[in-house]
């Protein structure tokens, strides 16, 4: 069954750029990651600093694979020197409704 992902972060202020080119980056290979249907990465118009990736993915399976990949290249490492504290990572079924 397939899956949304919310990651919320809070960038720290001096990174925001930074972190938009980054992403500009690697998003092209989530995207063409085995189980990605589609992601979408936003930035609160409030508060600059607040990113969201709204990701769906063929399960759970699959995004925890890729999280894992995403760990040992080495990207989540680099990701949270520009971050104000840990992620947050939920995930959702669609129900039918």
């Amino acid at each position: 069954m397939s899956v949304l992902v919310l990651l919320e972060v809070q960038v720290k202020l001096e990174d925001i750029s930074n972190v938009k080119s980054y992403m500009a980056k690697i998003i092209p290979d989530t995207r063409a990651y085995d189980g990605c249907q589609r992601i979408d990465v936003y930035f609160n118009t409030e508060d600059m600093a607040s990113m969201v990736a709204v990701e769906h993915w063929d399960s759970r399976a699959h995004y925890e694979k890729y999280h894992a990949w995403r760990t040992e290249t080495g990207v989540l490492d680099r990701m949270g020197t520009m971050l104000d504290g840990p992620p947050s990572i939920r995930y959702f079924e669609r129900i039918d409704a």
